[in-house]
């Protein structure tokens, strides 16, 4: 009996297929070289990202192939998995794959709602080793209450778990999809975890690292890293001594079936997202540094849908125009590809005021942010919809809006508006006088671009799409 396993583990590939593949070539060579009962191959959430037409079109199938391809001993959702799918869609998508799904804080909201395919934890036997996996994922509750689920405290809930099974485990390895500080509290304050494979915030840890006793390893994100670890027993046979680290993926050779699941994936999703949502009149014009009518046709839509007075949006949303002509749902994914909610919340005049003189500093509108669920490439100027105003761009920052009006009555400084808008925001990303939204209700489950559908529809809404919101005078100081 051997006392040494091989642990493969992979997180945060967000849908970067051909990486995947990469990795799927590794799993098979590490077959080829390592016997089944010694090699244990887990997955720690975002495998799947809609941002990837792939994806999109195929409703996960391509990733759900891939699972299987690869041959994963446990997955782990993450918050892409959990939060961009509706219950019935994420039902769906573990229901009746053949690799367990594991996660100890993630449920359904209603008890009486029974999911098949998920479980807190899993005993595996490898090499001679009772192997605990225990699954967390970051627990968005303000979202999965709104589509049918509930997350409980990943602290709390590994105490409980690891004490239920750390008597018949020689080692306990958790999944997570905290994020790194969240792996450091965990490490901290929860005895009994010999291991934490990490996720979530794309953090890499090239080589394990210790805290308080407790390993910590996790391989980055898109793929471009793949954790490869050696467990086995210390001279006293009583503890697990883990080598190893993450490998850099670069240069792997793809594997021929897995590029033969993409490849079927590609054809499938272009089939099925060829479907016509609107025939366009005119062109819808679009640029990331001003106000464009397709950026404000998104801030009219999203007013409408949230039941606001006022709508806003950042132009950045969008990577291109929309010529006249028809618009298939494949044209708006390339166009729109981030998976954004729109959401309702409460901003006093001062903060609005504050959010639109930022909007006219290029430091804001051009920069570059990740995550969030955003996949534009800026963070583009704000539109808006239900509020009219005007500024003078050769007066200093933040001095520069000299009037605004919404429902045609001067803005008031002290008063909380109802503004419609997009859930980003409420993460703190890009404007600093919109992370202080209050009572905010998030609009699930549709994504902003599956709303554009309807309203790239709407010939009211494109016709008042194209008069400005804000009139610009002057030029920006050279």
């Amino acid at each position: 009996m051997s006392a040494r396993f091989t642990l493969l583990h992979t997180n945060d590939i967000h849908s970067h297929l051909e990486q995947a593949a990469q990795i799927a070539g590794y799993v098979k060579r590490m077959r080829s070289r390592v016997p089944a009962d010694e090699l244990l191959v887990v997955d720690c959430g975002d495998f799947l990202d809609r941002a990837r037409p792939e994806t999109e079109g195929t409703g996960g199938e391509v990733n759900r192939n891939l699972l299987c391809s690869i041959g994963y001993d446990a997955v782990l959702p993450g918050n892409n998995e959990g939060l961009t799918m509706t219950f019935e869609q994420l039902d769906a998508f573990y229901g009746g794959l053949p690799i367990p799904v594991v996660c100890a804080n993630f449920r359904p909201l209603d008890p009486q709602r029974k999911v098949q395919w998920l479980q807190p934890s899993l005993l595996i036997r490898k090499a001679g080793w009772n192997v605990g996996l225990i699954g967390l994922t970051a627990p968005f509750n303000d979202y999965y209450r709104l589509l049918g689920w509930s997350a409980a405290d990943p602290i709390e809930t590994a105490e409980a778990e690891v004490a239920k099974i750390r008597s018949e485990a020689d080692i306990v390895i958790v999944l997570s999809h905290l994020g790194l500080r969240q792996d450091e509290r965990l490490a901290a304050s929860v005895r009994g975890i010999d291991l934490i494979l990490g996720a979530h915030t794309h953090h890499l840890l090239e080589k394990p690292l210790d805290v308080g006793g407790t390993m910590m390893s996790a391989a980055g994100k898109f793929g471009m890293y793949a954790g490869h670890l050696e467990i086995s027993r210390d001279a006293g046979g009583d503890r697990a001594e883990i080598r190893g680290g993450c490998l850099s993926t670069e240069g792997w050779p793809r594997d021929a079936e897995a590029e033969s699941i993409i490849a079927a994936g590609r054809e499938s999703a272009k089939r099925r997202m060829s479907r016509v949502v609107a025939e366009l009149k005119e062109p819808l014009d679009w640029a990331p540094d001003r106000e464009s009518p397709l950026s404000v046709l998104l801030a009219e839509i999203v007013r409408r849908k949230t039941g606001a007075e006022i709508g806003l949006v950042n132009a950045g949303q969008f990577l291109g125009a929309l010529p006249a002509g028809p618009v298939t749902e494949e044209r708006v994914h390339a166009l729109c590809p981030s998976p954004i909610n729109c959401c309702l919340m409460e901003l006093t005049g001062r903060e609005l005021l504050q959010a639109m003189e930022e909007s006219l500093l290029p430091e804001f509108a051009g920069l570059e942010i990740k995550g969030f669920g955003f996949r534009g490439r800026v963070l583009g100027t704000l539109c808006f919809d239900g509020l009219e105003g005007t500024a003078d761009l050769s007066r200093m920052p933040y001095d520069r809006v000299l009037e605004v009006r919404v429902g045609g009555e001067r803005l008031d400084p002290d008063r909380a508006y109802k503004v419609g808008t997009l859930d980003m925001f409420t993460f703190g990303a890009g404007y600093a006088g919109l992370r202080n939204g209050r009572n905010v209700k998030y609009v699930l489950p549709e994504f902003i671009r599956e709303l554009l559908w309807e309203g790239l529809g709407d010939e009211e809404l494109l016709s008042g799409a194209r008069w400005r919101r804000i009139r610009l005078t002057g030029e920006r100081p050279s």
